[in-house]
Order: C-alpha cells, then structure tokens, then sequence
C-alpha cells in the first residue's frame, strides 16, 4: 500500500522540461534566453540589439550575434562582452548590422544550459555552457562556401572603452576588452574581462579588423573608436560543424586559458550534459507536483531565472580581480554581480535556503570587496560599484546569512565590522564608493536630509525618504548580528534607530481617506517638495503611499501611527482594492494595481513589479488577517504566465522570480535579515525543500489549487500543531513534513501571532 508521501500528484521525473528560458525576454523582465550554468560566470545568449537591457528582444527577428556575459532582468544595458557570430561568403563588413541573420521563434530551441537556433539562411548555431566557459557548435549548410565565425571584442551592450584581440597559430583566438557602463553612463571603466578560444578545426585564412578596416592575414588589431575583432575561415571541404570552446576571466587571458582547460568538456554534447544535469540537481532542491502545466512551468522558470546570479568572478585556482583592480587569492569561490537593492528582498533568501555552502562563499566575497576596496558594495559590477540604487541593503543581507548560521565566527566578526564602518561612516572618495551618502543627517537627527546633489542620479540623499527607512530596516537587522556576537553596546545603539521610519511620519498628509504618511525631510527637519503620498518625490521608484510599509521591523508600531491595528487593515485593503481581489482576483491584479514595469509614481496602489513593495502582501499577518495575504497572493499569481510576455517587472537578478517561488511554495521571509519565514497558502499539493546537505523538508497541502482563493485552517508539522503563522528558519529545517489544511472560507489560523519586531529580539 503506497505511503502518503507517494499518492496524490506526481513530481516531475526532469523538471528542466518545464522551463521556458524565454519568459521575461522582453522590455519588461528584461532576461535572456541563452545557456549558463548555476550562478556561472558565463551567459552565453544571442543579441538581437545592442544598448538595451540584456541584448535580446523578443520581438525582433534578426540576432547580431552570440556574446558571453549578460545579467538576467536588469531594466538597462550592460555586459554582453566577446560576440561570436556564424556566417558564410566573403567577409566584407565588420559592422553586426551587415553580418546578422534573420531567424523564428520556430526554430529555436531553449533549455537551462542550452540555446540552439537555425537561421533563415540555413547556419544552426548551438551554444551551451560551463561555469567558466562558453560552447559553441556551428552547423553549416551544404555547399555554403567559406565557413566563418566572426569575433567582436570591441563594441558590446554596454560600452566599451579598449579592447585586444590576436590571432594565434591556427586553431586559437585570445583578447581582452575594459567595460563598464551601467544604464546609460560613460567614462565608466569598471573591469576588464579576458577570453582563450580553442576551435576543433583549424581554421584556412583569418584577418582582423579595427573599426570598419578589414585587413586579411593580420593576427592582431586594437578597438578604434567602436569595435575591434577577427574572422576565422574554414574550409567547408573538411566538414559541416565547426566547434569552439571560450574560457573567461577577470584575471588575465592567462586565466582565461586556465579555465577553459580545465572545465573543457570531451564534446558539445557532454557539455549540454553536464549543464542539464547541474540545472536538474538545482531545481529538484525545491520541486513541486500538482497544479496546471503551466502552474509548474511559470514556478519551475522562476526557479531558474532565481539561480543565474551573483555570478562566479574567481578562476578554478580561486584568483579573481579585487575592487583595487589587483590580482588576488581567495580560499573558496568568488562571487560578484551584487544587485543588492533588488535582492536582498527575496532573491537572496531563496539562495541562501537552498544553497549554503554557496551563500557562506557569497557573504565572504563581499568580505574581499571590502577588504579590497575599503567599503561595502550596494551595486556591484564586476570589480568595481555602480552606485545605483540607494539604502543600505547589503546589511540585512548578510544579517540574514549570520542569523541562519552559515558564517563562521571570524568571518562573522569581520563582516560585523565592515557593516558598522558602513553603518556610521561615509567614505572620504565618493566618486567609487558612495557608501550611506546620507549617514550625517540620519545620525544626527534620526532622517536622511535631502539634497540634490548635482552630477549624481543616485544617491541616499537625493532619494531622502526612502533611503530612511532603508536605513532603519539595515540598522535594526545589524542590531541581531551586534547582540549575537556580544557587542552589546553597540546592539543598543542601533536598536534605537529601529523605528527612525517614525521620524518621517507626519499625520497631516492625506490621502484617499487616511491620514498620516512619511514625507521627504530637509536636514532642519521641514518638508522637502510636495508631501502628496501619490506623487513622485525622494523616494526611489516608488510613491509614499506604496514606502509607507517599508517598516516590517516593526509593524505594531507602524501601525501604531496609521492608527492602529484595525486601521492599517483597512488602508492595507484600500491598497490592495481587497474588495475585488476577494471576487476576482486576475482583474483586481490587472486593473487596480500598478501594471507598468516602469511605473513607479503616481499611485497609492500595490505595486507588485518592482521591490520596494515585495513583502507587502505578508504584512497582513501583522493585522491579525494572515487569509487575506494568501488571498493577495492568489492574485498576484495571475500576472506571471508561461509565455515571453510572462514577467511584470524586471527580473533584477531573480528578484522578481524568487518571489513568485517563494509566494507559490507557501513561504517568505517578510523582515529581511530575520531568518523567520511566513506561511500563507501553497498553490501546489506537494512542495518538496532538499537544502544542500540538509534534511528533506515536504510540505502537504491536499487540493491546493493557483486558481481558486484558498486559506490556511491548520498547520502541523513533525514537531506538532504550528498555531503561530511563522516559522524561523531553523525550525523550518528542522520540520520534517509539513502539512497544510486548505478551507475555501478565510479561517483564524495564525490570527495574532506573528513575528515579534527584529529590534525586540536583542
């Protein structure tokens, strides 16, 4: 007789099947299609266009070529380094507007760790991946003529500043190129990034080229003022298929020779194998049976888009590019590619649950940029900081990675240390490291002053109001890490600026029947511009009305100012149009919410494409209402679908899937940096967490269903009845089978008993 855990829905035997790396490869989650290993330096993807977002539009017809870095959903362009490109005939053109090829959506094929795509003029590309190294294979037609694959190291999708390539011997190309931008700037020359190409073919003639001048038999060339590369011809009489493998680094092409020997696999196929295999593994760490097909292809994509980044920046002997732009060694992987302003919210999380091992190596990367570069990073591209995006989220970062027990206590000291310094200083060179900008008002007077500085889009004091109550969350999670290690003094001191969000309020704005909301202030305390809670203002893509819960360290007093428990139900309501989500939830999602990925201001509505409002849903636990998060959930589930057009907002480096993973699977951390998890209702029947090197966690939620509005009524797990709506990260781990009774009608579970405030925890 079969035992609970094998009746009901079947998980799926390959759950790689169910992902559709195409979701989101549009202008609003701006993702890519191509192949790359779990958090892998590579992304080796096609371009359909250069200068915007990930190099690749859905709706375009013709590809330029296929480059070795991208990152997956940033709302602007950058990367898309070293394109490769297939062509037949003479080479006349070094400009990608010549040499692209037309293509269907029909004759692509899409996979983790595989791209493969035939062209209208007959050339199949096919494009796989390691963790260092990108695999080409190039099918050509028969009778083509001359088989040649181009090489661009000069230009790419953000833009380039030098670039090298050479040819060597006759089966070999190597170069490098410095790059940097980010969404839109110049002047900005944040790494340098190498590449060793080995061919299966010895090619019969090549040349180079420098800007528009083609000039055969020449083995080395130099970027002009916008491309530098080399074409490779092989004579088609030798064979159809023509394969290259490409190793990166960030070190030197002598690092890049290293990694693509040592991760170089027999054939193209072995290294398809290899990435289907390491994809299968990931995704089976939390797998899923139940739903619609598509349930299980929009969460299983999610899931993959949630595992591309932070990025491996080391070599396989662990050399990797510090943030001095010097060479050095570390003793595990390095990491980088730290969107932290979108991450810290949901991505991070879902990492760090399923993979530890690689989450302790991540926290220490961050470690090495400090210990290089003097600062913490907010926005880090490579081996240099953007500066984009304001608050302070590597805090709550890596305070969630210390309370979950993945450091070790000298790497938990030092890191400590580092967040302090961020926490109460400001670095004296602005033009690398902005740091906390706003630090001198804010610890003065408890606000981040505002002030336009000129020459800078981004800045905390520019972005006053939100970048305060970024502050007060980062500043009350660093409190547990302060208490944990013993600094007791120091705990004390940043409890207190638990609830500085307290300082903003002022009860004499209205909006839409409510009173009271955080305002922008001047360093002498007056409000700066105009204080309408709808309209745009200091608050970083996002309105007063849609900041306003950004206190989740503390609610009761949050809601204290709002006017009390049953009141801020009510404006969370209002917020969320509950009336309409409670009799149709997909029109309440497409129709009362904010539904532009771009759309930021001018709206007291959820807004559920862009982080800032990630957690609201699950503040409801607070109100003593824990249904209604489910049933909000249930709607926000009816914007992801399984197609290109699939993704609301930016993905932002897995931050928007890892929330449509966390929300489907029935749990969420609410308080970043607090290592508890929310349960709300699961949209499948069986979720299934195998944490790296960790025990089994099954979650049962017979009947479960995406479409319907379904409430907990109960929850037991191994240790018991859970009557409390939360569950901290050990205790989850710990749980063994968790079992969930869905009711059609809201229930009273968990009512009352959510978790305490981060600043009540010292």
């Amino acid at each position: 007789m079969a035992n609970a855990a094998e009746r009901g829905p079947k998980f799926a035997h390959d759950p790689t099947t169910l992902v559709d790396t195409s979701i989101g490869n549009n202008g609003d989650g701006t993702t890519f299609p191509g192949a790359a290993a779990p958090f892998g330096m590579v992304q080796l993807s096609p371009d359909t266009q250069l200068n915007k977002y990930a190099s690749y539009d859905y709706a375009q017809d013709t590809i330029l070529g296929f480059s070795h870095t991208h990152l997956s959903g940033v709302g602007c362009q950058t990367m898309g380094n070293f394109r490769f490109m297939p062509t037949t005939g003479a080479v006349t053109s070094s400009d990608p507007a010549r040499y692209a090829a037309k293509f269907s959506h029909d004759n692509e094929t899409r996979a983790p760790g595989y791209y493969g795509v035939k062209f209208d003029n007959g050339i199949r590309a096919e494009l796989s991946a390691t963790r260092r190294t990108g695999q080409h294979r190039y099918t050509y037609p028969a009778g083509s003529g001359s088989q040649n694959v181009l090489i661009e190291t000069g230009e790419s999708n953000g833009s380039t500043y030098a670039g090298d390539i050479k040819v060597v011997g006759d089966d070999t190309v190597e170069g490098w190129l410095q790059g940097g931008n980010f969404c839109g700037e110049t002047g900005k020359e944040r790494y340098r990034i190498f590449f060793s190409a080995t061919f299966d073919r010895k090619f019969s003639r090549f040349g180079t080229w420098s800007d528009d001048t083609l000039t055969p038999n020449q083995r080395e060339a130099s970027r002009g003022t916008k491309r530098a590369g080399a074409w490779l011809t092989f004579d088609s009489a030798k064979g159809d298929q023509v394969g290259t493998s490409v190793g990166l680094s960030y070190t030197s092409v002598d690092g890049a020779r290293l990694n693509r020997k040592a991760e170089q696999p027999k054939s193209f196929d072995k290294a398809r194998g290899s990435a289907h295999d390491a994809w299968k593994d990931e995704l089976n760490r939390m797998r899923v049976a139940g739903g619609t097909t598509a349930d299980q292809r929009t969460y299983y994509s999610a899931l993959y888009h949630s595992l591309l980044h932070p990025s491996i920046g080391s070599d396989v002997d662990n050399r990797y590019r510090g943030f001095d732009d010097k060479v050095h060694r570390a003793d595990s992987t390095y990491y980088q590619m730290f969107s932290l302003w979108d991450t810290y919210r949901s991505q991070n999380q879902l990492v760090a649950l399923l993979n530890p091992d690689e989450t302790a190596d991540m926290a220490k990367s961050v470690l090495h940029v400090y210990q290089d570069g003097g600062w913490l990073p907010r926005w880090g591209l490579g081996n240099g900081e953007t500066n984009v995006m304001s608050g302070d989220p590597v805090t709550p970062w890596i305070v969630d990675i210390y309370n979950r027990g993945l450091l070790d206590k000298r790497t938990s000291r030092q890191l400590f240390d580092a967040l302090w310094k961020n926490a109460n200083e400001v670095p004296s060179d602005q033009s690398l490291f902005r740091g906390r900008d706003g630090n001198p008002t804010y610890l003065e007077n408890g606000w981040v002053g505002y002030q336009n500085l000129p020459g800078y889009t981004y800045g905390d004091s520019r972005q006053a109001g939100s970048a305060t109550l970024e502050y007060a969350l980062a500043d009350c999670a660093l409190s547990t890490m302060a208490d944990g290690l013993g600094h007791r003094g120091k705990a004390s001191t940043l409890a207190a600026r638990c609830d500085n969000f307290a300082k903003l309020w002022d009860p004499g704005v209205t909006s839409q029947g409510f009173s009271g909301f955080p305002v922008t202030k001047n360093a002498d305390g007056s409000v700066a511009g105009d204080p309408d809670p709808t309209q745009a203002g200091a608050f970083h893509e996002g309105t007063a009305w849609q900041y306003q819960w950004l206190a989740q360290q503390d609610p009761k007093t949050l809601f204290g100012l709002m006017g009390g428990r049953a009141r801020a139900e009510q404006r969370l309501d209002k917020f969320f149009d509950m009336p309409t989500v409670l009799t149709d939830p997909a029109k309440a999602a497409s129709e009362s919410w904010v539904t532009g990925a771009y759309d930021y201001h001018n709206n007291f509505a959820f807004n559920p494409n862009n982080e800032p409002d990630f957690h609201t849903p699950w503040m409801y636990a607070w109100t003593g209402a824990p249904w209604k998060t489910s049933a909000t959930l249930r709607a926000m589930r009816t914007l992801f679908t399984d197609d290109a057009y699939g993704m609301p907002g930016n993905d932002d480096l897995g931050a928007t899937s890892s929330l449509l993973v966390f929300a489907m699977a029935g749990v969420f951390e609410a308080q970043p940096g607090a290592a508890d998890y929310l349960v709300t209702a699961p949209m499948f029947e069986k979720v299934e967490i195998r944490p790296e090197h960790g025990r089994k966690i099954s979650v049962e939620a017979p009947g479960a269903r995406a479409s319907k509005l379904q409430y907990v009524s109960s929850v037991h797990t191994g240790k018991g009845e859970l009557r409390q709506s939360w569950l901290s990260h050990k205790d989850l781990l710990r749980s063994g089978t968790i079992k969930i009774k869905l009711s059609a009608k809201p229930s009273k579970w968990g009512v009352g008993s959510a978790p305490p405030a981060m600043g009540a925890r010292n």
